[in-house]
């Protein structure tokens, strides 16, 4: 401990006991034991010890603010997240939270104040727990209150933690920080804030404006790692739509023959649980009654077929006879030439078609989505979700998440719950659909290439939807209620998606 943490603690102490002792509004908790501190799971540094063996908290005016893991109401574990709750703000809307960790460290921090609800706010308050807690106590001291927060003077932005996993300009500290990345997860740099309190420039992904699609559950979790060094904050929307678009993984140019060498090391490496079926020659392909591009090509010259405990069977060549459907649910879904099935998922007694979508124009392959093939749920309960940016990127995709399940005990056990997405609507943030009246003054020409769809119709883009994301039409406020679907559409190889109702719905 440094003579300046040493001295910044004692005086914290002085200054919370005399406040304590002339304001009867101030009650001070009980401190804790050195046996107690050394049995966290978190070192406890020197001059914190000086603190929390004097006082493990304080109440003034209603509010309890507590000293360690005491302060956990959210019945989590302590410190499980790089922090420990310190207390609430705003009527519980909000938290305060103080980083913890770091064996070398002389103090715990930074202290942060998260407002998660309704205008979010999110503020570094210190560096480091002592300073922070000397500031309250002179407040306090000077006749303030524990809700005279200063207010922030510098600003700095999150950024999403997709694009500091694959930027080529960020620190290699940052990166292993960022880790893969995730597209609803946004990162906050803490190492060299200008000044404090710093506010963050942060918005959470979900929007409870539009009407929000269901009861409107979703919540934010925020984690402090690297001992401080940066907060991860995580918008995990459950029941309402999604806000804007997102920061998606990067597709490497090169998806095919990655996907293909990784999936060929999985069936060497785990020989009983992957398998893969064989591909066909371009003569074959010829045959198809849609033309397969150069890209395409490459990928189902190697593979036919993947198969894996846990996962829908991925049957890629022509004519397996599981994925066919009805007349009808195959005029809804776009007709002949406009999609290309590789796996009918099953869900309890539903069923779905993943599939490609093709571009009739152009012959592009373009994005994966899953579309239930029963055809009066599809009809009254319209939904689509978007599976991959490709078939390369699919089978890439499988070919991780098949990796990371041969780690688990429970291989098939640890795939499924990784791929439910296979089966549109469970689970996934939903993609907010709007009236085709929306994109009337549109200049992108995607969404002008829709114009001319009948009125009534709801569209989405999903450019920047995350992936996996569901795109329930049926959720959409004026969307009509009942059997009302005549068909979907997808525009550019699914980029677009759109779902145009019967002619004076029901």
């Amino acid at each position: 401990m440094t003579d300046e943490s040493a001295e910044r603690a004692r005086a914290v102490v002085a200054a919370l006991r005399s406040s304590a002792a002339r304001r009867p509004d101030i009650a001070l908790l009980d401190g804790f034991t050195d046996a107690e501190l050394d049995a966290w799971p978190v070192p406890v540094p020197e001059a914190v010890r000086v603190v929390l063996r004097d006082t493990g908290g304080l109440e003034a005016g209603g509010v309890r603010y507590v000293f360690g893991p005491r302060g956990d109401s959210h019945g989590r574990r302590p410190f499980a997240d790089g922090h420990w709750t310190l207390g609430e703000l705003t009527w519980g809307q909000g938290s305060l939270l103080v980083g913890v960790g770091g064996e070398q460290r002389s103090d715990w921090g930074p202290v942060v104040a998260v407002q998660p609800y309704d205008e979010p706010e999110v503020t570094v308050e210190a560096p480091g727990f002592t300073g922070w807690l000397l500031g309250l106590a002179e407040r306090l001291a000077d006749g303030g209150t524990v809700e005279d927060r200063p207010l922030p003077t510098v600003f700095t932005e999150a950024v999403p933690s997709v694009e500091i996993a694959e930027s080529a300009d960020a620190d290699a500290e940052l990166v292993a920080l960022a880790g893969r990345g995730d597209s609803l997860t946004d990162l906050v740099d803490l190492r060299s804030l200008l000044a404090y309190p710093c506010g963050v420039g942060w918005e959470p992904y979900h929007s409870t404006d539009y009407n929000t699609a269901d009861t409107g559950s979703s919540e934010v979790d925020f984690r402090l790692a690297g001992d401080g060094k940066v907060l991860l904050i995580r918008s995990m929307v459950s029941g309402d739509f999604l806000r804007d678009g997102v920061r998606r993984h990067r597709v490497p140019d090169d998806a095919g023959p990655r996907a293909v060498a990784e999936l060929r090391a999985l069936a060497a490496e785990l020989p009983g649980l992957v398998s893969l079926q064989p591909g066909c020659d371009d003569a074959e392909m010829d045959t198809w009654p849609v033309p397969v591009p150069a890209d395409v090509r490459d990928v189902l010259r190697e593979i036919g077929g993947v198969r894996m405990p846990g996962l829908p069977d991925l049957e890629l060549l022509h004519g397996a006879p599981e994925q066919g459907v009805d007349p009808e649910v195959h005029r809804m879904m776009g007709g002949d030439g406009t999609y290309w099935p590789v796996a009918r998922v099953v869900y309890a007694r539903h069923t779905a078609l993943a599939q490609i979508r093709i571009d009739p124009d152009t012959g592009e392959w373009g994005y994966a989505v899953s579309v239930p093939t029963d055809l009066g749920s599809l009809r009254e309960f319209p939904e689509v979700t978007l599976l991959a940016e490709s078939l390369p990127h699919l089978l890439l995709t499988v070919a991780r998440l098949a990796r990371e399940a041969g780690d688990s005990p429970d291989f098939a056990r640890s795939l499924a719950g990784a791929t439910t997405w296979f089966f549109p609507n469970t689970g996934e943030p939903w993609t907010r659909p709007v009236p085709l009246g929306e994109w009337a003054s549109s200049t992108d020409p995607l969404r002008a290439a829709v114009a001319g769809l009948p009125a009534g119709t709801h569209v989405a883009d999903l450019r920047r939807a995350p992936i996996p994301t569901d795109l329930c039409f049926h959720r959409a406020e004026d969307w009509p209620y009942g059997d009302s679907l005549d068909r979907l559409h997808f525009g550019a190889g699914g980029r677009i998606a759109a779902a145009v109702p019967l002619a004076g719905g029901r």
